[in-house]
């Protein structure tokens, strides 16, 4: 994978949501900060009209569609998706959040870009003007791999977070992004020590940001970073040696690759102007959900036309037309969620992904942080997206991840090589009872939503399901020194046994997410029986031959009852390009 330039890199001073002016003191910590704290700004109701508009962009590959919308161009030009919506838009951009939304209180511009954590962090000075209250009107992109997680050696999985430090953007897009994943290890935003810094990467002597945090701090284990950063932090991808800028032992935790539906980004609207103009707000929408599709057809053909997109967006998005591959690395680092996305993103109420589900999310996680002061009211989407679509309805497709064939043989290697928990994010288990078969929904649906929350959120990631049997039957053989050909007959039996089981616990997950109308991509799972070989008793033990030793057998019936199992883990497997499909 290719990743920006540094020239890129340098030209993008302030980028993606920096919140503060740089402080005098270079490589200085700050306090945390509400917005309604680091801005202070008139709010001013809309007075003017919807023939001229001002609409923000920041530099991310998502905002090339706004672009292809504005005819490739500042202001619209006559043949245009906004120009044939009857639209008069000139785009500007802004990187920094606290800037543009100060533009949006003094009603410069009717519409607010951001990622949707940023979006509920500013809610709280929305909501203090009824003109001011936002309206999430349309998702641009997912983040599918550029926001990445970079730790020192002693974290291994998201759990090992709890009592580290972590260098973090002030006021940036990934403060929702960490307490999903702190969320998902069952772990709390007090759980760790946050570390604010003014800058996303470094562009100058002043400047202070995760990756220099890391690099330069020794209480600080992890941070959030671009993955250009994380390249460097981590010796290209691997294990930092400490050498041309890396951190010894840095390595990639994980990137939004894996977790593809965290970081969202989105435009809201004032709702003053809203109010005055329905019709308008709905006009912008449908060009931009045109010009996505055009770009998206565009990507496939490598015409003259997706050569110019890229040149035109790299010169208003990078200030370089000639940043070309950076401009489309950025964009195929987004996955667009185009006229059904939105319609998922908005309306549907089973969607795990949902913008209300994640509004609540990042609140409660703020409301802990004191990035709020009490949960915010937001308005949602009013567009009829299926009215929007072609013939009025609305056909959602699951994306396919992952090679089934590329999985298998990552699986078998990895259980080669007694390696299947390298890459582990989360994992839980289930149990039952001796000779169950069938795994009713009714009895495991804490554990079945916990899984569809898992995998709707880390999209990227592989969950395995993975069979125990219970090992007594197979150690009280070979107590009474059963000839070995019986014993691998009795293991080979067990580890069919816990195959069988682990495709029922799928086959029964499956069908209570379809219950609920929730869409699974099934390449994401991989059926594992270990049979006897791996309980999970305090005394599991190995003979010099490989085969379980006798003193592995549980002692009580708790611990006997505690072997019967089938474990769910979500694994992190970047790095497997043959087994992760590429989204374009």
């Amino acid at each position: 994978m290719k990743y920006f330039k540094f020239a890129t890199l340098s030209i993008l001073a302030g980028i993606i949501f920096s919140g503060l002016q740089h402080s005098a003191l270079a490589q200085s910590y700050q306090k945390l900060q509400k917005v309604s704290e680091a801005l202070k700004s008139d709010i001013r109701p809309w007075r003017g009209g919807s023939s001229s508009l001002k609409v923000p962009m920041i530099a991310w590959g998502g905002d090339i569609q706004t672009i292809l919308a504005n005819g490739m161009s500042k202001k619209t030009t006559s043949t245009s998706h906004f120009a044939k919506a009857g639209l008069n838009i000139e785009l500007f951009r802004e990187d920094q959040f606290l800037k543009q939304l100060a533009a949006y209180l003094k009603a410069e511009t009717p519409f607010l870009r951001g990622t949707l954590g940023m979006i509920n962090s500013a809610a709280e000075v929305t909501n203090s003007d009824p003109n001011a209250e936002m309206v999430i009107i349309y998702q641009l992109t997912w983040s599918a791999g550029s926001d990445v997680i970079v730790v020192k050696d002693t974290i291994q999985k998201p759990a090992d977070l709890k009592g580290k430090t972590i260098a973090i953007q002030s006021f940036g897009p990934h403060i929702d992004y960490l307490t999903t994943v702190l969320s998902s290890a069952n772990l709390t935003p007090q759980d760790i020590t946050w570390k604010w810094v003014p800058d996303l990467f470094e562009v100058d002597a002043r400047s202070f940001s995760p990756a220099m945090a890391l690099t330069n701090d020794s209480s600080v284990d992890g941070a959030m970073v671009i993955m250009p950063d994380a390249q460097i932090l981590t010796s290209g991808g691997n294990i930092g040696n400490g050498a041309e800028g890396s951190v010894k032992g840095g390595k990639i935790l994980m990137s939004t690759k894996t977790a593809d539906r965290v970081i969202a980004d989105v435009y809201a609207v004032r709702k003053d102007f809203l109010k005055k103009y329905p019709d308008t707000v709905n006009r912008f929408v449908k060009a931009l959900i045109d010009a996505e599709a055009e770009a998206r057809n565009l990507s496939k053909t490598k015409s003259n036309r997706w050569k110019e997109l890229m040149r035109k967006s790299a010169a208003l998005l990078l200030d370089d037309q000639n940043a070309f591959n950076d401009m489309e690395q950025m964009y195929y680092e987004a996955d667009f969620a185009g006229i059904a996305g939105n319609y998922q993103f908005f309306v549907d109420s089973n969607y795990p992904r949902r913008a209300a589900k994640l509004n609540e999310e990042i609140q409660s996680a703020f409301v802990s942080l004191k990035l709020l002061s009490s949960k915010q009211s937001i308005g949602l989407s009013p567009i009829d997206f299926e009215s929007l679509s072609s013939g009025g309805t609305m056909e959602i497709e699951v994306k396919q991840h992952f090679n089934p064939d590329a999985v298998n043989k990552l699986i078998a290697r990895r259980q080669s090589s007694n390696g299947l928990d390298k890459g582990e994010l989360f994992s839980f288990e289930i149990f039952f009872a001796p000779n169950q078969k069938i795994f009713p929904p009714n009895l495991y649906s804490k554990e079945f939503d916990k899984a569809i929350e898992l995998i709707s959120t880390y999209g990227g990631a592989l969950m395995t399901l993975e069979g125990h049997s219970d090992p007594m039957g197979y150690l009280k053989k070979k107590k009474d020194n059963e000839p070995k050909i019986i014993l691998e007959r009795y293991k080979k039996s067990a580890q069919n046994l816990s195959v069988s089981r682990a495709n029922s616990v799928r086959e029964s997950l499956v069908s209570y997410a379809g219950g609920k109308g929730v869409l699974i991509d099934v390449s994401q799972f991989a059926v594992i029986g270990h049979g006897v070989m791996k309980p999970n008793t305090p005394t599991v033990n190995y003979d010099r031959d490989g085969d379980l030793a006798l003193e592995s057998a549980p002692r009580t019936k708790e611990q006997w009852d505690a072997t019967r199992r089938v474990v769910f883990r979500i694994l992190q497997v970047e790095a497997e390009e043959e087994a992760f499909t590429p989204l374009f």
